[in-house]
């Protein structure tokens, strides 16, 4: 098969490949698109690979094309998305479920062979099967939905309440998505890109702040008419819009970290004092998994995907190549500020 293969930092070809066998338990998917997570530039631009040569890639969705001895679950025909991680499923978090803090998982796309390719074997467990009617590109985007679903369940939302989502890539415009359908009463979010903001708000927000533009504090805070709000959901991992969070919390607010930042987080005293004073609840959120592995994240994406209810737009994409001209789609990060939205690798 072909693939888009990682020889070294920065050595992305685009060449033949051994075609990944399909054993007991597995399920061979043919994939149709493949989306570029955040995780993977570094992986090829910034000597951040486990091993190499390799195949990356893990968000994705396709046709199975085979199923190996004693698979019931998926026939042959089914369009499929993956869920990537590979848990133990031996340790103490995995027995209580908790696959996302599994100390020696694996993972599809970066320490296993990925999704770049024309073809990717996976787990019958870790095939979650989805309508057919709705687009590949969708599809492809299962996990960063899952991942914004679980930073939700993570936050303890319960909806009716004064809700925040700071940062508009994909995982952002998912968490704004899952906070409506939970019953956000008012949802602003906040980014710096006006055509993010506006696709923020064709899914749904009721408010939208430009954090570039003079008095965006006072705008956010009179949205809540001072007290600020009550969940507040960080997608960016950006040390600014960490601490945008702070300062738009209100009394006993929910904060939650969803993003993974990539360089040093500090805070002023003052800036820290905001939680102190304002006694909010700080979480982390990391990754996208429950029991029954995969998890509630990944059928109810599946169910909401299929229903409508979670929406697609074209804005959602910000270009879309062919696996071909794979490094030419990594290339485009060399400038992230450039990036609005997903990039997606598709097989014809």
């Amino acid at each position: 098969m072909k693939a888009a293969v990682l020889h070294a930092n920065r050595d992305l070809r685009y060449e033949d490949w051994p075609t990944p066998v399909c054993g007991p338990g597995q399920v061979m998917v043919r994939v149709r698109a493949t989306g570029i997570c955040g995780s993977d530039v570094p992986r090829v631009l910034h000597n951040g690979a486990h091993f190499y040569p390799i195949v990356l890639g893990h968000e994705f969705a396709g046709d199975v094309v085979e199923t190996g001895e004693g698979v019931t679950k998926v026939r042959t025909g089914d369009t499929v998305s993956g869920a990537p991680l590979l848990p133990c499923r031996a340790c103490p978090d995995c027995q209580k479920g908790n696959y996302s803090l599994c100390r020696h998982y694996s993972f599809i796309g970066s320490r296993e062979q990925g999704s770049f390719a024309e073809y990717v074997v996976i787990p019958e467990a870790n095939a979650v099967k989805y309508d057919p009617s709705v687009p590949y590109e969708q599809a492809a985007m299962f996990e960063p939905s899952t991942v914004a679903l679980h930073g939700i369940l993570q936050g303890q939302y319960s909806g009716g309440g004064r809700t925040a989502v700071v940062g508009c890539g994909t995982i952002g415009i998912f968490t704004a998505q899952w906070a409506k359908i939970f019953g956000a009463r008012q949802l602003a979010v906040f980014d710096v890109d006006e055509s993010r903001l506006a696709l923020a708000r064709r899914m749904g927000a009721t408010d939208t702040v430009n954090t570039r533009e003079e008095g965006w504090l006072e705008k956010a805070m009179d949205l809540t008419g001072g007290a600020g709000f009550d969940h507040v959901f960080e997608t960016a991992g950006n040390p600014v819009t960490d601490r945008i969070c702070f300062e738009i919390a209100g009394n006993k607010s929910h904060v939650t970290f969803i993003g993974t930042p990539h360089t040093d987080l500090t805070f002023t005293p003052r800036e820290w004092e905001n939680m102190n004073r304002k006694e909010f609840y700080l979480t982390g959120s990391w990754m996208s998994y429950s029991a029954p592995f995969p998890g509630k994240e990944w059928e109810l994406t599946s169910h909401c995907f299929g229903t409508g209810e979670l929406k697609f737009d074209p804005g959602f994409i910000f270009r879309k190549y062919p696996l071909s001209r794979a490094w030419e789609a990594f290339r485009l990060y060399d400038d992230p500020a450039s990036v609005h939205g997903k990039v997606m690798l598709v097989n014809d």
